[in-house]
């Protein structure tokens, strides 16, 4: 799997993820993989573009300003 489709498809996690809250589990059941050559959530966390926040004892999943900036950044170049 090439670099770009891993990029791609963390750009879609960002997507997804600035919609709305989401917890972790929702994000783990729609994003983890067991496949070492698609590391999309793996990726988004070790570059810091997301977190994990605890509100009201559950794990919410967020932007950081890294991951809203490169959101920024894909939103411009496809004007």
């Amino acid at each position: 799997m090439s670099d770009m489709v891993v990029e791609s498809l963390i750009l879609d996690l960002l997507e997804w993820v600035d919609k709305q809250d989401r917890s972790y589990e929702e994000v783990m059941d729609a994003w983890r993989t067991s496949c070492p050559k698609l590391p999309v959530w793996e990726e988004a966390t070790d570059r810091k573009l997301v977190t994990l926040h605890t509100a009201h004892d559950h794990n919410i999943v967020r932007l950081t300003s890294t991951g809203r900036a490169l959101l920024e950044q894909r939103r411009l170049a496809k004007k």
